[in-house]
């Protein structure tokens, strides 16, 4: 936010009759001005912090979301594993079974199926020849059971070691599980505990700003000049916000009439990128929400009880983007950081209308990203408390490659 500028220079006779008094009061208006910049670039860093927290918190649930899914399928395979287990058990008995009706019945009918007894029983050649068909038809018979029995002992001990191997599968997946959702706890437990020191942090710069505000309200009232000059400063930036409003709702309904509710998306080249452009820019003005936004649009988000309670529909930074490119049929990942991998790396001094530009503080991953738009502006979902806008695109902090997706 642009500080008042200094006071204009007094005529003769004021210089005159109040030299010293004025030049006090411009000193100290000097000084309280830099110290509101010290400030105000103070709180963009905690809000920076306090993003990066976030989206490793995000990052967490969706590894769980993950680890989740795969261990319900593992269940799911050791629940078949076993279904076909019990299976070949019933199959074994029915073979048995089969098995042991046959030697009964064998044994009961008194029948001598060896190669003495068809020579001594039979009373004639024909006799002896059917005999014979008749011992070969019961061999096979019991050949067949016994074969049968040995196959399903054979699949009863292949179902046993496929359960086996599906519920060592299970178990190990449910332990995958459990630990991303311990990460998880601890991620979201991490972020809530930085968001609450943030906002003590925050509520003491704000604090120390409106003393130091209420001290330049004071040096400036003190001389009609000053006060003049704050009125005129404070018209200015009235018409700034005013203007500013006025442009966003002028690009919000161009690209929302460029638009047009068509579903004949372009899937590349300049049109796919004057779509991309016109999605984000028809959502301008539209409040931040943690965890907000996906291919079809605003949504609730994460709740943390600093702001983003789940009655509020918005965006966060890759929420936008999510919005963005689905409307080309581009999915990208759901955080920041994930979507810096999502498509081409190009440095940013071969940025072209449509690439995504990304944020981090020194070492510390990746935490916050934006679209940019041409003309040395981008457009993005900043933080908690503000709203899609339009911004001259920011180098602190700025990684020096894009991504390039169309």
């Amino acid at each position: 936010q642009p500080t008042p500028p200094p006071p204009p220079n007094p005529s003769d006779d004021d210089l005159q009759r109040s030299r010293t008094d004025v030049n006090q009061r411009a000193g100290e208006v000097g000084r309280l001005s830099a110290r509101l910049a010290e400030l105000d670039s103070r709180t963009d860093d905690l809000q920076a912090a306090l993003a990066a927290q976030r989206e490793t918190a995000e990052a967490a649930l969706v590894d769980l979301q993950a680890a989740q899914d795969a261990a319900a399928a593992a269940a799911r395979r050791a629940v078949a594993a076993r279904i076909a287990t019990q299976a070949a058990s019933v199959a074994i008995d029915e073979a048995r079974a089969r098995l042991d009706e046959f030697v009964t019945a064998t044994y009961q009918q008194g029948l001598d199926i060896g190669p003495l007894g068809l020579l001594t029983d039979a009373t004639s050649p024909e006799d002896l020849v059917a005999r014979a068909e008749a011992n070969d038809l019961i061999a096979r018979a019991q050949l067949t059971a016994q074969d049968g029995l040995e196959r399903a002992r054979v699949e009863k001990a292949n179902a046993d070691s496929a359960a086996r191997a599906a519920l060592e599968d299970a178990r190990t997946r449910e332990a995958e599980a459990n630990t991303a959702k311990s990460a998880a706890d601890a991620a979201v437990a991490a972020a809530e505990s930085a968001a609450r020191e943030q906002a003590e942090q925050l509520a003491a710069v704000a604090a120390e700003r409106a003393d130091v505000q209420r001290r330049l309200d004071a040096a400036e009232s003190a001389d009609a000049g000053l006060r003049q000059q704050r009125a005129r400063f404070d018209d200015w930036q009235r018409r700034l916000a005013q203007e500013q409003a006025a442009r966003e709702r002028t690009e919000r309904q161009a690209a929302e009439a460029r638009l047009g509710g068509r579903d004949d998306a372009p899937r590349r080249g300049s049109a796919a990128v004057r779509r991309v452009i016109d999605r984000a820019l028809s959502q301008l003005g539209r409040q931040y929400v943690w965890g907000g936004g996906n291919g079809r649009g605003p949504s609730t988000g994460i709740p943390d009880g600093l702001g983003s309670p789940l009655n509020r529909v918005g965006f966060d930074c890759s929420g936008l983007m999510l919005f963005a490119f689905n409307g080309v049929g581009v999915s990208l990942p759901r955080v920041s950081r994930n979507q810096y991998n999502a498509g081409r790396k190009v440095p940013i001094s071969d940025l072209r209308p449509g690439d995504m530009v990304f944020f981090k503080n020194g070492g510390a991953p990746i935490h916050h990203v934006a679209l940019y738009i041409g003309n040395g502006q981008m457009v993005e979902a900043p933080y908690t408390g503000a709203r899609v806008r339009v911004v001259p695109l920011r180098t602190k902090g700025l990684v020096p490659q894009a991504t390039r997706v169309l």
